[in-house]
Order: C-alpha cells, then sequence, then structure tokens
C-alpha cells in the first residue's frame, strides 16, 4: 500500500476528537444505567438530597430515561404512523385509536401501568425505572407519530410518481423517498416532543397513585420535593441544571440534526442559509470515521436493494369481485363494531360497580368546561406563535440562535410557575376558575410553535424566491404561500396541543404550594383529585369522558381540516 493511500484511511486530528466525544457519551450513559437497575424492594423509600451538589448525577438519570422512552417513541413512530399512512384500513382503527391515546393523561398511564412494571421485575428498581420511561414515551410518541404520519400523508405526488418510474419497491421508497421528506419535521417534532417530555418528569419520578409512591431520582423528583419543602433556592439549581442541559443535548444532538436534515429540503433552489452544527462539521471532517460511515450508508443500500431481489415463491393473484371486496369491507367493519360494543360493555361494567349513574353527567358537563378553557386557549396561542413561527422557520439564522432559548421555554417544567400563581391568587384573591387557566397552555403551546416553525422551513425557496419576484403584498404572500405551505404542519401542532392541554388540565386544575392548594372546576382536577385517592372506576369514568372529548374534536374538526389541507392546500 503507497504512502498516499496509507494516509488516506489513516485517522487524523478530527477523528481522535470524535472518537473521544463519542466514547465519553457512551461511558457516562453505561456508568449511570448501571444504577438503574440497583436492588429495590417495594414500599422502600429510595434517598433523595436537595443538596444542589447531587444534581449532576440526578441530570444524569434524569437523560438516561428521556434518551430511552425517545428510542422506543422512534420506533413506534415508524412502525405506528407507518402502517395508518399506507393502509386504509388501519388507518380507520389507528389514527382514532392515537387521538384516544394522546386523550390519556399520563397519571393514567401510571395508574395501570406501575404495579405492572414492578411485578415484571421483582427485587429490581428497573421496574419502577420502566414506569418512568413509559410515562415519558406517552409524553413523547403521540406527537412524533403525528408529523410522521402527516408527513407521509402529503409527499409531493410528484416524487411519488418519480419512485414507480424507477421501480423503487415499498422499501425502498420508505427509506429513499418518505423517510428523508419526513425528516425535518420529524426532527422538530422529536425536539418538541423531548422538551415536552419535561413537563412530565417531576410526575413520571415522583409517582403517588393511591398507596404506591415511590420517589426516583432525578430532576423531576428533586423540582417535586423542592415545592413541597417550599425551597426556592433548590428550584433555582433546579433551573440551572435543566438549563445546561438542554444546551448540551441541543449541541450535541438537536442541531446537528436540523443542519443534517436541510438536505432532505424539497426544492429547486438550494437556501444560502443553512443551518450549521460544530458537531456536523467535526464528524464530516473526520477521516477514518468518515470511511467507515460511508462502508456502513453503502452496505445499508446494497441491502435495501438487494431485498426485493432475494427468491420468492411465484404466486398467482386474483383479483377478488365487487361482491367479495363488499363481504370483506362487511366482516371488517362487523368485528369493529363488535369489538367497540365488548370494550364498552366491559367500561360500563367497570365504571357501574363504582360510581352513581347520575354521576356521568356531571362528569361530561365537567369535560364542557375543561373544553372550552382548551379551545380558547388554543386561539390565543396560534394568533402568537403562528406569525412569530413563520419568521423564525423562514430564517434559518434566527432558528439557529432561537433553538436553544425555545427548547429551554418548552421544557421548562410549568409546575415551577404553579407556586409563584397560588400565592398571587391567594394575595390578590384572584378566581382559580379563570386563572389557573393559562397554566394548562404553557407548556404545550410549544406544540404550535416548533410545528409551525418546521412548516414554514420547508416551504420551497424556489416559490418564496418566485414570490419575492412577483412582488406579492403581505396578505396575499400569506394567502397564497405561507398558509397553505404550514397549514398541515400547524394542524399537527394544534392536534397534539390540543391532546397535550388536556393532559395539562389535570395538573394544571389543580395547584398547590406547600400545604395551600387550590382548584378549578373542570375534568382534570376531577380524575386528579380521584387519582390521588386511588379510586380506579372514578379515574377510568373520568379518563373515558377525556377521550370521548378529545376524538371527538378530533374526528370530526381537526381531522376535516386535514383533509382540506392535503387536497386544496398542497405545494406540489
Amino acid at each position: 500500500m503507497s504512502d498516499r493511500n496509507l494516509k488516506i484511511i489513516l485517522p487524523n486530528i478530527w477523528d481522535i476528537a470524535a472518537f473521544t466525544l463519542v466514547m465519553g457519551l457512551v461511558a457516562l450513559l453505561a456508568w449511570g444505567s448501571r444504577q438503574m437497575a440497583a436492588p429495590y424492594t417495594p414500599g422502600e423509600q429510595i434517598p433523595l438530597s436537595l443538596d444542589p451538589s447531587h444534581l449532576p448525577m440526578y441530570a444524569l438519570r434524569t437523560v438516561l430515561r428521556m434518551v430511552a422512552a425517545l428510542v422506543f417513541s422512534f420506533a413506534f413512530t415508524f412502525s405506528y404512523a407507518t402502517l395508518a399512512a399506507k393502509s386504509r384500513r388501519a388507518e380507520g382503527i389507528l389514527v382514532p385509536l392515537l387521538d384516544v391515546l394522546q386523550s390519556v393523561p399520563i397519571l393514567g398511564f401510571l395508574s395501570v401501568t406501575v404495579t405492572g412494571f414492578i411485578a415484571m421485575f421483582p427485587g429490581s428498581l428497573l421496574g419502577v425505572e420502566m414506569a418512568a420511561i413509559f410515562a415519558i414515551f406517552t409524553s413523547q410518541a403521540w406527537n412524533m407519530a403525528f408529523s410522521f404520519y402527516q408527513s407521509l400523508k402529503t409527499v409531493p405526488k410528484e416524487l411519488q410518481e418519480a419512485s414507480v418510474l424507477f421501480g423503487l419497491s415499498s422499501w425502498q421508497r420508505f427509506w429513499k423517498l418518505e423517510a428523508p421528506f419526513a425528516a425535518p419535521g420529524l426532527i422538530w417534532n422529536t425536539m418538541m416532543s423531548v422538551s415536552g417530555g419535561w413537563f412530565f418528569v417531576v410526575a413520571s419520578e415522583a409517582i403517588t397513585v393511591g398507596k404506591t409512591a415511590v420517589t426516583l431520582p432525578g430532576i423531576g423528583s428533586y423540582v417535586a420535593q423542592a415545592i413541597q419543602d417550599k425551597n426556592l433556592v433548590a428550584i433555582g439549581w433546579a433551573l440551572l441544571t435543566m438549563l445546561l442541559v438542554i444546551l448540551m443535548y441541543d449541541q450535541l444532538l438537536f442541531r446537528p440534526l436540523v443542519a443534517w436534515s436541510g438536505k432532505f429540503k424539497f426544492e429547486l433552489t438550494e437556501s444560502q442559509d443553512a443551518a450549521e452544527s460544530w458537531v456536523l462539521t467535526l464528524f464530516q471532517r473526520t477521516r477514518f470515521l468518515g470511511i467507515l460511515a460511508k462502508g456502513a450508508g453503502n452496505l445499508w443500500n446494497s441491502l435495501t436493494e438487494r431485498l426485493p431481489k432475494l427468491p420468492r415463491r411465484r404466486l398467482t393473484f386474483i383479483e377478488p369481485s365487487s361482491f367479495a371486496l363488499k363481504v370483506q369491507g362487511f366482516v371488517w367493519h362487523a368485528i369493529l363494531i363488535g369489538g367497540m360494543i365488548f370494550g364498552a360493555w366491559m367500561l360500563i361494567g367497570f365504571v357501574g360497580r363504582g360510581v352513581d349513574h347520575s354521576e356521568i353527567f356531571k362528569v361530561f358537563m365537567l369535560g364542557l368546561i375543561t373544553l372550552a378553557r382548551v379551545m380558547i386557549l388554543l386561539a390565543l396561542a396560534s394568533l402568537v406563535w403562528v406569525p412569530l413561527g413563520v419568521f423564525i422557520g423562514l430564517n434559518p439564522r434566527w432558528a439557529t440562535k432561537v433553538q436553544p432559548l425555545a427548547q429551554f421555554l418548552a421544557a421548562f417544567p410549568a409546575n415551577l410557575l404553579f407556586p409563584v400563581a397560588v400565592v398571587l391568587m391567594v394575595r390578590y384573591r384572584l378566581s382559580p376558575e379563570l386563572w389557573t387557566a393559562p397554566l394548562m397552555i404553557l407548556g404545550t403551546q410549544w406544540y404550535i410553535l416548533f410545528n409551525v416553525i418546521a412548516g414554514a422551513a420547508a416551504i420551497p425557496t424556489d416559490l418564496r424566491e418566485a414570490a419575492k419576484n412577483l412582488g406579492l403584498s403581505r396578505w396575499r404572500l400569506w394567502k397564497r404561500l405561507l398558509i397553505p405551505g404550514i397549514l398541515p404542519s400547524l394542524l399537527t401542532g394544534l392536534v397534539t396541543a390540543s391532546g397535550g392541554t388536556w393532559n395539562a388540565s389535570i395538573v394544571a386544575e389543580v395547584v398547590s404550594w406547600g400545604s395551600t392548594k387550590l382548584s378549578a372546576t373542570g375534568l382534570g382536577s376531577y380524575i386528579a383529585r380521584w387519582t390521588e385517592k386511588g379510586d380506579y372506576p372514578h379515574i377510568v369514568l373520568g379518563i373515558a369522558v377525556m377521550s370521548v372529548y378529545v376524538v371527538s374534536l378530533n374526528r370530526f374538526f381537526w381531522r376535516r381540516l386535514y383533509t382540506i389541507a392535503q387536497t386544496r392546500y398542497r405545494l406540489d
């Protein structure tokens, strides 16, 4: 081998720096993972200290849970959303089911899963850890799945036709067209999902369901203890730690992903203001790691090309008659309706054994009150964040500057503002019925902002330049380009923000600071009160009513707007 060829494959200084960075992160995560499988006996109190010196270790434990939940969320997104987008029959089940899942509050998941996870891993803390990870997963996965589903449904027709002309298989079409097309929006929604997970990290690490009370070491449990002890200094240390953690994963994960996803933008003219990342630049300058990455990419491409060519049995396909199709459709819908009737019968029987029938009407009325709060808050949040999100999305340099701040604000646990709200409401005798409402939207309004940013950033540069050359007025620009361009993403943000706001009502309609507790009338406070008591029939009734409202709203309102966005406002 010549000296020149040897020099090409030998590591350079960038290889050493990148390898050190990766191995340092792997070692740190491996060390933290060992603590998650420590011996544990149900009922055992896990020590938790408000000493700031413990915060680095608590932060690592919280990050590990969020990373594990994120891995499961990606697996769920790629499988669930793809099946919903590809199969019309599956779509009829999976999309409404996703509506139900996002409407079930995190306390509902915890009340059902904690005991089961502990039983799965007897004598180990891993069972409780899995319950916490699953709870964080439920705060991430639904938003990511909705984003990916929406992107798959709006892939430009000319790209779909090109993939058919090139003879791509379904597997190749997914990895070469659909997943890359959905990547920018999915990354921004992943960013929002991770940040939104901080909102529920307190509930997932300080678990209290009936007589089951477990506190896992982490920033969330640290914050819960600080609120209980009225320790403002500890809350300040927790906020500082959160800020540092967010800045770290923004630099190491999300900024490189945003910069990398820019190459998948659907446009004919390249943007002059591309996002940048020092981590991505570092890995692009490596020599040896670059060769390995290229080899892995070639191997993956070879695998995707060979899969369709594997030997197959020849099957003779006979297209079913119209009568057979009608019979299949009838059987399919009969099974669905039968399953729904059976599930409703089981639900009514379980609730009826512990809840008076007259209370069901009362719970639906509480749901109407919460529904009014949710819709008003979504309208107000849209008026603020849609124009700002469009401005940020159309200016990548601003997006780079705003990204860490937006992540921190989205990740800021609104729970920390609850004590301030309690003090102000008590001091100035403000009504909890009105002033707890803004607390519901604090952690979920960012779904709107992040999705609008993703939608605006995805508008092709050539269309923007054409609009500029035509001298369109501001109103005409919004009507003809910006609103059609962001509408699918905006609807995704509104759907997920709606579900998140319903969930947030459970912690926002009941606020406390030490022994002082204020409660607003609504479905969220109803569920929170009975969850604290561990009364499962009342918990199930509250969750079922919330699911009915969310699914009905999504089905008869948001879904119709989705149809309009997919048919009348496509940029292809």
